[in-house]
Parts: structure tokens; sequence; C-alpha cells
């Protein structure tokens, strides 16, 4: 039962015709081949028009008015039945948009389901099996079943009886006029879907809604069936699939194990009937195509999950990528900045495309490492269309399309190409040992039952046989693409309905507040304890993590001096950060396979005034509280830099350079020169200079002692502290075992 509008509902009868199928322009086609191949001539417009809705005799009746009582309108529609089903049967049912979901939506409801069509049950029930939506119904009324058809109501009242519902709590959904009478004189509450034309406006105004599409009706009925919660880690897709497209913009770790799987759950009633991925690595582009599935696993829970209908285009591709924009109903982008100004000539085309073949909304989603990462998308597209098309309809485009911040709450990695590679060969290996056995199956049958079968069924039953054992041996076949840990939800920046909707995202008004959390919190604090943990001499995060002196320093930085601090300015934030603590700490323990020099990487940007750390130092300073900790993890991480041997990395040759000119931290700290084509945020030598003093005596002391007391600092201040048992309990609590990450992750940088 639902509430629709103020009406009790209990059950929803359909017409099928123009109503749940895309049929009418078809069977206008049908029909005028079928005259023109019996009579030499085509059927009328007005005639076609005319029979919207009416039984069979009556149309004939119609028909014959029109062009005499011998035309033989019976052997027509017969013949047009036979042209349609055999366009049918090659190329399947036309649906309308948005059939799927409203079907969903009404069964999982607990509602009644009946069709209600003029059409002969033969022709019913090929269509409804054919179109896989006969098991939505719980019966079926056809019009060679009633004695008389729309539009008068008995195929209505018959249906309702059938459901054991009176009327007037039955949705019925029609798009002619007569069928709205039908409806409407039943005492129903009848749902007009435009399909060809409207019905005239004396007719239309009977209807208890109208809508122009069957998607906006879906648009009312959301509003009145259950959100669907935050899914289980093990919890199925939805079986059914809809007639959406989405799309994502670089299938990389994020990209590919984790937005393809928030699409796949979609609203939880349905997922989108493809996923297209654009990747830049030409192996993934052939071994998902190939496959076209692939999965992720989840070695926490044990457990793969595997994402079909899966399509990857080039990269290169840029009319592939723009055709991907203009069918999407969205698109979540996971690309680096300058992959971003490379594409938005592309995603421009893909956009105007849109505007001028349907005009619909479109939302992106934007998942980068970057603070206002949305806008900073949005500007290169706006630059982009600014170039293509006029002011106006550049305006008209950008208001259509919805760029929404997020951050993500997931680390996911994807496997090396060497480690991938040894899993395909051994997967095709087990592919072919499962053919050669399906082979020895077949041969084993009988040959009577293959060469000399007695009836269809035995035909069709050992076509099937040799069918199965095939698709058994590809079925069994899966790839692993991605590692990832079982954190689910997407925070994203509230303003696309679409958002709303979908299981596995969490929408919030302020994203910037969920993104400053995750920069302060998780990266400020992560980049600290990767160079704490590899100047003591650990590789990866996880080793580091096992050394009381790098869980004490974690437990400093979080619980004396950033957390406070950021509860200081915002105090609503004691509802999300100790989840937030919790997963990053317990994350940090798991990644064994996490290196420090990834996590350490870049340490210029890291401690630049506005960023990560130093933020951390600004504000904390602003309700002044100390910051030993922080300032201390500066010091390691300018010597992180100088000890580091990554010549690759042009962050760490600067700093070696700017120390070398006068062997003090301030040259690195109150650095002013080029950054990226922009003036790089240092700090300043005079306003800053007490804070430079007290990082440089860390960085002096660090220096002087490498083996001394400082090195252990962060442990003795930790057992000094007087909540020195509460951090300790909190460092150390037991998590379960996280994924054995292949390669490096990209969530917490």
């Amino acid at each position: 039962m639902i509430n629709f509008k103020g009406k009790t509902i209990h059950a929803a009868i359909f017409d099928m015709d123009g109503t749940m199928f895309d049929t009418e322009c078809l069977r206008f086609r049908t029909i005028r081949e079928a005259s023109e191949e019996l009579t030499g001539r085509p059927i009328s417009d007005e005639i076609l028009m005319g029979s919207l809705g009416l039984s069979a005799k009556k149309a004939e009746a119609l028909a014959k008015e029109h062009n005499g009582q011998d035309y033989p309108y019976a052997e027509i529609r017969r013949r047009a039945d036979e042209l349609e089903l055999a366009y049918v049967r090659t190329h399947g049912v036309p649906i309308k948009t948005g059939l799927l979901e409203v079907l969903e939506r009404l069964r999982k409801s607990g509602l009644a389901m009946a069709v209600a069509t003029s059409s002969r049950r033969a022709i019913a029930e090929e269509y409804l099996i054919n179109a896989n939506v006969l098991k939505y119904f719980d019966i079926t009324v056809c019009g060679d079943e009633v004695r008389q058809g729309k539009p008068h109501p008995e195929i209505f009242l018959r249906a309702a009886h059938g459901l054991s519902c009176t009327p007037d709590t039955c949705l019925m959904f029609e798009d002619s006029e007569n069928g709205l009478l039908a409806a409407e004189q039943s005492g129903g509450q009848a749902i007009l879907i435009k399909d060809i034309k409207w019905p005239r406006p004396e007719i239309r105004s009977r209807a208890f809604q109208g809508y122009e599409r069957m998607q906006d009706f879906l648009a009312d009925l959301i509003e009145c069936t259950p959100l669907m919660s935050a899914p289980k880690l093990t919890e199925n897709f939805p079986l059914t699939l809809n007639q959406e497209t989405v799309g994502i913009h670089g299938f990389g770790a994020i990209g590919g194990g984790y937005l393809t799987q928030i699409f796949s759950h979609w609203d939880g009633y349905t997922r989108p009937r493809e996923i297209i991925g654009v990747t830049g690595d030409p192996m993934l582009l052939k071994l998902v195509n190939a496959f076209g599935k692939f999965s992720v696993r989840y070695y926490a829970a044990s457990f793969d999950q595997t994402i079909e209908n899966v399509r990857l285009i080039d990269m290169q591709d840029q009319d592939a990528i723009s055709d991907m924009y203009s069918v999407s109903e969205i698109v979540g982008m996971s690309l680096p900045e300058h992959a971003i100004r490379q594409q938005a000539d592309a995603i421009a085309r893909g956009l105007i495309r849109r505007f001028e073949q349907r005009g619909r909304p479109l939302t992106i989603l934007v998942v980068l490492n970057k603070i206002a990462g949305a806008r900073f998308v949005r500007r290169h597209v706006e630059a982009a269309l600014a170039r293509m098309v006029p002011a106006e309809t550049a305006q008209q485009i950008m208001q259509k399309t919805h760029f929404s911040e997020t951050v993500v709450n997931r680390i996911v990695s994807r496997l090396t190409k060497e480690a991938l590679l040894r899993q395909v060969r051994i997967k095709f290996k087990i592919f072919e040992q499962n053919v050669a056995q399906a082979r020895e199956q077949a041969d084993a049958v009988a040959p009577a039952a293959y060469v000399a079968p007695a009836t269809d069924i035995d035909r069709i039953a050992a076509k099937l046989r040799q069918a199965s054992q095939l698709a058994n041996a590809l079925g069994q076949l899966n790839l692993i693409l991605f590692n990832s840990e079982p954190d689910m939800q997407l925070y994203a920046e509230r303003g696309s309905p679409l958002l709303e909707r979908l299981r596995q995202i969490r929408t919030v008004a302020d994203i910037t507040q969920i993104q400053t959390v995750k920069n302060r919190l998780w990266n400020g604090t992560h980049a600290v304890i990767a160079w704490y943990a590899s100047l003591l001499g650990h590789q990866t995060i996880g080793q580091g993590m096992s050394d009381d002196r790098v869980t004490a320093l974690a437990a400093l930085l979080i619980k004396t001096e950033i957390e406070p601090a950021m509860l200081k300015e915002d105090p609503e934030l004691q509802s999300i950060l100790p989840s937030f603590i919790k997963t990053f700490l317990a994350r940090c323990r798991a990644s064994f396979k996490d290196p420090c020099d990834r996590v350490g990487r870049d340490p210029l940007r890291k401690l630049q005034r506005k960023e990560r750390i130093l933020g951390s130092i600004d504000l904390a300073h602003k309700f002044g509280m100390p910051t030993p900790m922080l300032e201390y993890g500066v010091a390691l991480g300018i010597l992180y830099a100088l000890r580091s041997t990554d010549s690759e990395d042009r962050e760490i040759r600067l700093i070696k350079e700017l120390y070398a000119r006068a062997h003090n931290v301030s040259a690195v700290l109150a650095y002013r020169g080029n950054y990226n084509g922009r003036p790089y945020a240092g700090l300043d030598t005079q306003a800053d200079a007490e804070l430079i003093g007290r990082i440089a005596a860390h960085f002096n002391q660090l220096l002087r002692e490498p083996q001394g007391e400082h090195w252990n600092w962060p442990l003795t201040r930790i057992e000094q502290h007087p909540l020195s048992a509460a951090m300790h309990k909190s460092m150390n609590e037991p998590v379960a075992p996280h994924a054995v990450q292949s390669e490096p992750v990209d969530a917490v940088q």
C-alpha cells in the first residue's frame, strides 16, 4: 500500500501498448505496410489515430467506415501482427523509459498488479515475456476476453475484481482517450502517460494525474515510496536492469573499484543497464571488454563482488567520451588535475550534444583529492563551452549540469600489471580445462539425443545443454582488478535529486566540512606517520604502526591537537569525528602493503601554509592551543625529504636545493617561488618567526641525535600525558584484518 497524492492505493493496473511499451509507432508502421501489401494503398493517419485504445472490433468498424465494407481490416491486422512480432522477436519490445523503475517500486511497496490490454492474449503474453515484465503482474486481462472494449470500463473492472481491490484504490495507467475514459469510468485513479498525442483537453481533464513521460510519474512515485538505507557490503546488487547508462571518467582504483559499486547498488530497486568507463590503460581496456565484467576483492569479508555490464573506452577516443556524457544519467569523474584540463573539450562537446538531443540534466560526481574539486572541473568545462557555443547556450547547458563535490570514505588499490597478467594466464588455463571437460560431457551424451530428437522439447533441450556447458565455463571466469576496504558511503554535496536516491551516497549541505575533516584528520596525519615510520626504518604504514613511537605520535597528533582544535572551530563535528578517527587508525594499522614512500611523496605540497599540517597548526593557534606534535611532524617532513633517495620526486629535489643554500629549515618553510605555475604558499619569516624557530629546534635535535632520545620523544610525551591510558586504548583497539593491498592506494594521500 502507498499513499499517492492523498489517495490510499492498493493496486496498479497497466495498459500495455503505448503505456508500458513504445509500440504504437511500431503498430502504425506495420499496419501501413500490411495495408499496402494487401490492398495496394496505405491506411490513413486519421484511422490510425482514431483507433488508439479501441478494441479490434471497434477499430475494424472505424476502418470500414472510411474505406468501405469490403476493406479487409481483419486480414490487415493479422498481417500487421506478423510483421510486428517479427520485429519484436528480432529487436525486442521497446520499453518506455522509466517503466522498470516504476514496476519495481510499486511491487516492492506491496501493491497488487495487473495488465488490462486491448491486445489478444497470444500477443500480450509474448510481449510481456519478451520484455521480461510478466513477473510483476498477478493477473492479465486481454481484449479477446471481454465483451465490451475500451472506452467501456469492463476491462478495468475485471482487473480490479481479479486483484480483490475496489477500483478507487487502483492506479490505472493509460495513454489514449478511450483507455483514459475506461479507467475513469471504472472509478479508478486514472494516470495518463502521454504517448503519440495528448487526449483532447476535455478528456485529459478527467485523469487523476497526467504526465508527459513515465519518468515524470516516477519522480512523484519516488516521493511516496521508501528510500533504501545504505547497503551491507555483501548485499546483492538489484537484479533488474533499468534503462539508464552511467559513466566513469577515470577507471582507476576509485573510479573502477568504488564508483562502479556505488552505481551498481543504485537506488536498491534497479541498477543501470550499462556502465561506461574511460581508461588510458590498454590492458584494462582489452580485458574488461573481453570479460564484460570484473570483480573487487574485500579481504576483510572474504568476499568478491562482481561488477557486470561494464564497457571501457579509450581515454584518447574523444568522440566516445563525448558520447558517454551525452547519454549518461550520471558521470563519476576521478581524474588528476592535468587530465581534466585535457578532457574539458570532450566533456563540453558531450554536454552540447546532450543539450541538442534531449536537454536532460546531468549529474557529474567529482571525486578528486582536492578541496573545491567540483569548482575546478566546472571552471574548465565552462571555459571550453565558451569557445564552442554562444554565451546564452553555454549558460543553459551549465544550468542543467550539476557538479557535485565529494569526499571518499574508502581505500581501494589496484592490482599491478604483473599481478593482473599472472591472474589472467591462470584463469585462461582454467577456462580451457572447463571447455575441454564440457566437450567431453557433451560427447558422452547418447548421440540420438542430438542426431534425431523425438520432439521439439528434445531438440531444444539438446541445444540448451550444449550452450550451458560453455556458459558454465565462461561463468566460472572472474577477473579481480581491485582490492578494497569495506567502508561504504560516499559523501556528496547536496543539490542533485538523483544523488538523494542512490543508496551508497550520503548527501550533505556543507561538503567542505567533511573535506576539512578528511584533509586535516586523515591526510596530514597520514603524511606525518609515513615520514616518521620511514625515518625509523619501516617500509610500510602497517609496519610503522606496530612501532610504539609511531602510534604514540599518531595519538598525540589526533587527540591532543587536531581533534580539539576542530571541535573548537565546529562543535557539530562531534557527531562524525569519532568514526573518522576510528576508521583512519584501523586503516593505518592494517596497511602492510601501503609504502611509506608513496604516502610521504610530494612533501612540499603537504607543507604549504593552508594545507594539511600547517593548516591544522593555524587552526589550533587561532584558539590559543599549542601544537608541539604538529610542529615535530613538519620537522620530520623536511628531514624525510633530505634523507630520501628518490631522485624522481621533484619536490624532494627542490627541498634539498633550498636547504643546501642556507642549511636551515627557514629556507624551506618560507619558500615563495614557483610551484606548478603559482607562487608557493610558504610561511612569513617575520610574522611566523616563532613557529619557524620551534620547528627548527625539533629539526636540529633530530639531525644531531639520529639515535637519540628526541626520536623517542612522542612515546615519552604520551606516557606523561594525563589521557595516556585512554589514548593507548584508542590506538590499540583490535580491528578486523583489511585488504592485503597489491598496489598503492588512491583514497588517502
